[in-house]
C-alpha cells in the first residue's frame, strides 16, 4: 500500500451532518456563511444541529423515574428532576458550551478536537502534548459507540409512541423501528441533499409542537415554574443522596447533543448557533420539559404511574397522539441522519490526518464536494444499530447504555478547556480556577453517574470506542514507524538527481512520484530506475501534507524545490476539511517547469508489504493488525483522484 500522509495535530471534520457540506472557513461569528442572513442561518441551524438534543424529552425525563433506578412520583422528586434538567441545561450547553467553549474556534471550526488544534501548538514539545491528541483521538473513538445507539435509541422510543395510541401495536415496535432504520442506511448511498432541505421546516415545526405541548399543561399548573429555582434540586439530593447522585445518569440524557452546538459551528457561525439556542431551542425544551412536569403532577398517584411509562406522547389528547407519534418519528430519523452523516465526516477527517486508513469514498453531489458516502462506515454503523435494537429492544433499556459516551465526552471537553484557559487565553487563576472546578464538578459527577450503567449496558459503547481507539492509534503508530523505517535508508534526493541522471536514459514525459516524506528518494523512484533503468523527462517527488487548519489558502497550496537536472520537489498542502484532488491542485500549477498534462503524466506510488519484526516499536499483534488495516485499504489512486490509466504501484517488504 503506498503510503502519502504526515504526522499532524488531531483536529475534527465538521461538515453539514444535513446535507454533507462542506462549508467555507468562517470567523465564527456567522460570516463567511454566503450570503444568508443571520436568521436564516439560525433557522437552517435548527433543523441540522440540534436534532440529538431536540429529540431528547422523548425519554429522558421518563428514565428518570422508571430507568434502572426508579424515583418515587411525588412532589419532592418531579420538581427536584425538572429543577435538575434546567439547570443542567444551563451550566452544561448554554454557559460551557455556547458561553465559553463557542470562544474556541479554529478559523471557524469547532469540536471537541478542535481544542486539540488550538492548544496543540502551545504544549507540543510539552510533556503533556501527547497526551492532549490521546484525549483527542479518544473523544473521537466515544463518537463511533454513541452514534451507534443515538438512532436505536432516538428512533425506538419515537416508534413506542404507538403503544400509547394502541397497546396492541407493541409487539410491532421493533420490526418497524428495523425497518425505519435500515431504510435510513440504505438511502445514505444517495445523498442526502434533496431531504437535507427539508429538515430546517420539520425541526422547527417538531420544536413548535413541543412549546405548544408544554404551555398547555404549564397553564393548568403554573406552580411547578418553583422548580427553576436550584432549591428543588438541593433538596432533592439532601432527601434522596444516592438516589438523587444516580439520576443524573438519566438527568444528563437531556443535554446528549450539548457538543453539536459547537461541532457545527463552522457551518452556521457562532452568532446563527447562539440565536437559535437561546432563540428557539432552548426555551422550547425548557417548556416541554415543566409541561411534562406539570401534567404528572397534575393527576392522581395511579394515573401518573400509567402517564410515566411515556410522559411526552401523554402531553397530547388522544386524537393527536397519532400525528405526534409520525412528528417525533421524523425528528428522530432527522437527528439519525445528523449522527450517520457526522461518523463520515469524522473518518473521513481521520483519513486524512493519517489516523484512519484510506477507505472507499464516494461522493453523492456533483456541486458539493464535501458531499460523502462511506459504504464501510454505513454497513458497519447499521449493523451495530440492528444489533442495539435486537439485543435490548427497547428505549428504555438503551438509555441504560446511552450516556457514557457521551459524558466522557464531555469530561474530555472541561479537561481541554482548562488547558485552554490557563496556557491559550492565560485567564487569571482566580477566575480560571472556580470556573474548572465548577465543570469538572458537574461533568464528572455525569460520568461518574453514568459509570454505573456499565453493567447494563454501558459497556457497549465503551468496547466500541475502545475498539476504535486501538485502531487508530495503531494505524497512526505504524504509519510513523513505517516512515521511520524507510527514512533511516533514505538517499538525499539532491544527491540521487546528479548521481542518477547520468546513468539512466531519459525518456519524454513527466514522472510524479507519491512521497510520505519530504526528506528523501521514495521507494518506487529507486525501484524504477533499477528495474526500468530510464527517467522521465521531468520527475517530481510529491508529498500531500495535511494542515491543523481547515483550509489552506491558494498561495499557501504549494511549495516546490527545483534540484536541477529536471527533478523537483513539490508539497501540496491541504486543510483538514479539503478534498487531496492532486490532478486539480496541479492544473493549476505551472510552478515545476511548466503546465501538467494529464496524458503525458504518470504517477508512481510505493506498496509496501509489511513484515511484522522483532524491532522495538510495537507489539507484535499490533504489528500484525497494522499490516491488516494496511491490506484492506482503499487505493492511494482513488483517494487522491488519480486517473486509472495513469498510476503505476511498483511494491516492496518493509519490517517494522
Amino acid at each position: 500500500m503506498s503510503d502519502t500522509g504526515s504526522d499532524t495535530a488531531v483536529v475534527p471534520t465538521v461538515i453539514d451532518p444535513a446535507t454533507g457540506r462542506q462549508a467555507p472557513a468562517a470567523s465564527g461569528n456567522g460570516a463567511g456563511h454566503g450570503s444568508g442572513n443571520i436568521t436564516k442561518l439560525a433557522l437552517g441551524a435548527v433543523g441540522v444541529v440540534f436534532g440529538d438534543i431536540g429529540t431528547s424529552p422523548l425519554y429522558a425525563f421518563r428514565e428518570t423515574f422508571v430507568g434502572p433506578h426508579p424515583l418515587a412520583i411525588d412532589e419532592l422528586h418531579v420538581l427536584g428532576v425538572v429543577s435538575l434538567i434546567f439547570w443542567s441545561m444551563t451550566l452544561v450547553v448554554a454557559v460551557q458550551y455556547v458561553g465559553i467553549l463557542m470562544r474556541a474556534d479554529n478559523k471557524g471550526q469547532g469540536g471537541s478536537l478542535a481544542l486539540v488544534a488550538l492548544i496543540s501548538g502551545a504544549i507540543r514539545k510539552s510533556r503533556y502534548g501527547p497526551l492532549v491528541v490521546l484525549l483527542g483521538v479518544f473523544a473521537t473513538s466515544l463518537f463511533y459507540g454513541d452514534s451507534m445507539i443515538t438512532p436505536a435509541v432516538s428512533v425506538l422510543s419515537a416508534v413506542e409512541g404507538l403503544t400509547v395510541v394502541e397497546a396492541r401495536l407493541a409487539p410491532l415496535v421493533v420490526p418497524i423501528a428495523l425497518v425505519l432504520l435500515i431504510a435510513l442506511f440504505v438511502i445514505q448511498k444517495s445523498g442526502t441533499a434533496k431531504i437535507g432541505a427539508l429538515f430546517a421546516p420539520v425541526m422547527v415545526v417538531y420544536f413548535a409542537v413541543l412549546a405548544i405541548l408544554g404551555i398547555y399543561h404549564l397553564v393548568q399548573m403554573p406552580s411547578v415554574l418553583v422548580a427553576l429555582n436550584p432549591w428543588y434540586a438541593i433538596q432533592f439530593f439532601m432527601t434522596d443522596k444516592v438516589l438523587g447522585f444516580l439520576a443524573l445518569g438519566s438527568v444528563v440524557l437531556a443535554v446528549t447533543g450539548a457538543e453539536a452546538l459547537y461541532s457545527d459551528m463552522g457551518h452556521f457561525g457562532r452568532g446563527p448557533l447562539r440565536l437559535s439556542w437561546f432563540g428557539v431551542v432552548m426555551p422550547c425544551l425548557l417548556i416541554n420539559y415543566f409541561g411534562q412536569a406539570a401534567m404528572i403532577l397534575s393527576l392522581d398517584d395511579s394515573a401518573a404511574a400509567e402517564a410515566m411509562k411515556s410522559p411526552f406522547f401523554n402531553l397530547a389528547p388522544e386524537s393527536l397522539r397519532l400525528p405526534l407519534v409520525i412528528l417525533a418519528t421524523c425528528a428522530t430519523f432527522i437527528a439519525s441522519q445528523a449522527v450517520i452523516s457526522g461518523a463520515f465526516s469524522i473518518t473521513h477527517q481521520a483519513m486524512q490526518l493519517g489516523f484512519i486508513p484510506r477507505l472507499s469514498t464516494r461522493h453523492t453531489s456533483e456541486h458539493e464536494v464535501g458531499q460523502i458516502y462511506i459504504p464501510f462506515v454505513n454497513w458497519a454503523l447499521m449493523t451495530g444499530v440492528i444489533v442495539l435494537v435486537l439485543v435490548f429492544q427497547n428505549s428504555s433499556n438503551l438509555a441504560s447504555a446511552y450516556g457514557i459516551a457521551v459524558t466522557g465526552a464531555m469530561l474530555i471537553d472541561t479537561c481541554l478547556m482548562a488547558v485552554l484557559l490557563i496556557v491559550l487565553w492565560r485567564w487569571k487563576l482566580w477566575l480560571a480556577v472556580p470556573v474548572i472546578v465548577t465543570f469538572f464538578v458537574v461533568d464528572g459527577a455525569y460520568f461518574a453517574a453514568n459509570a454505573t450503567k456499565v453493567p447494563d449496558g454501558g459497556w457497549f459503547p465503551l468496547l466500541i470506542g475502545g475498539i476504535a481507539f486501538t485502531l487508530l492509534t495503531t494505524w497512526n503508530k505504524g504509519r510513523r514507524l513505517m516512515r521511520d523505517r524507510m527514512t533511516e535508508a533514505a538517499l538525499p534526493l539532491n544527491v540521487f538527481a546528479k548521481s542518477a541522471h547520468g546513468s539512466a536514459a531519459r525518456v519524454p514525459g513527466t514522472a510524479i512520484f507519491m512521497a510520505s516524506s519530504n526528506a528523501g528518494v521514495p521507494s518506487a523512484l529507486l525501484h524504477n530506475i533499477k528495474h526500468n533503468k530510464v527517467l522521465h523527462e521531468r520527475v517530481v517527488v510529491l508529498t500531500v501534507e495535511v494542515q491543523d487548519v481547515p483550509y489552506v489558502e491558494p498561495a499557501e497550496r504549494y511549495s516546490v524545490t527545483d534540484l536541477g537536472q529536471g527533478f523537483y520537489r513539490m508539497a501540496l498542502r491541504y486543510g483538514f476539511m479539503e478534498e487531496t484532488d492532486i490532478p486539480a491542485a496541479l492544473a493549476h500549477s505551472q510552478l515545476c517547469g511548466g503546465p501538467f498534462e494529464m496524458m503525458k503524466t504518470s504517477f508512481f506510488l510505493s506498496r509496501q508489504t509489511l513484515v511484522p519484526s522483532a524491532k522495538p516499536g510495537m507489539a507484535i499483534w499490533r504489528e500484525k493488525l497494522f499490516a491488516w488495516m494496511m491490506r484492506n485499504a482503499a487505493s492511494a489512486m482513488e483517494f487522491f483522484r488519480l486517473p486509472t490509466n495513469r498510476v503505476v504501484e511498483l511494491g516492496s517488504q518493509l519490517e517494522i
